[in-house]
This record gives structure tokens, sequence and C-alpha cells, in this order.
């Protein structure tokens, strides 16, 4: 399905100007909005590398039932350097076009990685949600930017993730004995909602079912018809 872009800006540029181009961007962010209602579609993307290739996945899902109803996959060469802080140039291209060939409309994006808690805030699930004017969160793995205290070892605990006064983000304990999750407001979302999301998408992983099973179709699985498998007893 096309994807429209509400503020669309080239991606081939340099260094300098992808920064400018964020700072223009991070006035554009909402930092408030609500949980997906029953039967949303949430749409996790991840990205993986293959050589001079990046190969994203988008995986689409019905909140909060969660099972799997659509995945596209996209190779896009890079052309962009890796620099922290500035990875949507590299792997937002790929994203847009595992978007385009997906067969169902997002009403919210689950991406891997950050969204305001960046030092611009303006990491890939911000850039993606205001590019395309959708709800999003950010749910990184490891923290970009900021300061913070680990939370308690228990399922839903957070602690806050500080710059200066200002909390940008959330270190989310979604299993107990695994190391927690750095969530942060993407765009049209608040900070509790975006931590409620994610929890609701837990499914006895360290990671919500839309990123994790868009970092397996990434890798190359296809997680439509593994769920349609029946389990053994």
């Amino acid at each position: 399905m096309p994807i429209q872009a509400r503020h669309r800006h080239p991606w081939d540029v340099s260094p300098e100007e992808a920064i400018a181009i964020q700072q223009q961007l991070r006035a554009l962010v909402i930092r408030d909005g609500s949980m997906p209602e029953p039967g949303a579609i949430i749409v996790g993307v991840d990205v993986g590398f293959r050589g001079d290739l990046a190969r994203a996945a988008a995986v689409a899902m019905r909140f909060p039932e969660l099972t799997p109803l659509a995945q596209a996959v996209a190779e896009v060469p890079v052309t962009f350097p890796y620099i922290p802080g500035l990875l949507a140039f590299r792997e937002a291209p790929a994203i847009l076009a595992a978007l385009d060939r997906l067969t169902l409309e997002p009403q919210l994006l689950m991406v891997d990685g950050h969204g305001i808690s960046h030092p611009r805030r303006l990491g890939i699930a911000t850039h993606l949600g205001v590019y395309l004017d959708l709800p999003s969160i950010g749910c990184a793995k490891s923290k970009l930017w900021g300061r913070c205290e680990m939370p308690p070892d228990e399922p839903g605990a957070w602690t806050p993730l500080w710059d200066g006064e200002e909390i940008i983000g959330a270190v989310l304990r979604t299993q107990v004995g695994t190391s927690p999750l750095f969530v942060s407001i993407g765009h049209r979302i608040s900070l509790e909602n975006a931590i409620a999301t994610v929890m609701a998408c837990v499914r006895g992983h360290r990671l919500p079912e839309p990123t994790r099973l868009a970092h397996l179709a990434a890798g190359g699985a296809d997680v439509i018809s593994s769920a349609r498998q029946p389990r053994l007893l």
C-alpha cells in the first residue's frame, strides 16, 4: 500500500544537512496521544544489514490480539554512513520501502530504535512518525542518550530517562531477569501510553511482539506462516 509522506525531504544528504533536517522536524513532534484502539493495526519495523544492503521488515498485527496479519521486506542500498544520532538517514529509506509494500495501512508504528530519547529529540521512531504523520513509539534495546537508574526486576516496572530536567523516555522492564528496554515517545502518543502499549504487546519475551517479529522477518523468517502453525501440547 503506497505510503504518503506528510513532511517529505531527501534522504541522500550530508551529515550536516541531516542535522539541519532533524532540527526542522523536531518542532513538529506531538508528545501526547492515546493508546491504539482495539482493532487498530500496529506495525513493527526493524532493519538488518547484509553488506551494503539494508534489509527492512514491517510486520502488521491487530491490537490487542497481536496475531501477525501481513509482512513485507525490502532491501535498499546503504548510502549514508554509520553516525550515532543520524541512523534514520541510514535505515529509514529501507523501512519506507517495506511499508510501501505492506498490504495493510499502519495506525501506529513501533520501531526498534529511539524516539525523542535522542540528543536532538528526533530519533528514528520520531522521524518516521513525523515524516508519515503517524503515531509512533521508540522501543530500543540500549541507551543512546540521557541518564537513568535501573528499574526493579519485575514486569512493567520503569524509571525515567532524564536529559537535564527533562524526561525523554522510560527504562522499562518487560520480563523478570532480562535487561530493560528504552521506550520513548515517537510522535502523537504520550510517554505513559507508549509504555502501556509496549507492555500490552509483550507475550513472554523481552521484546514486544511487533518489533520482535519484525526483527525475525528482517532476518529472513516468515512470521505469518509460523504464527499459523498449530502448537504441540
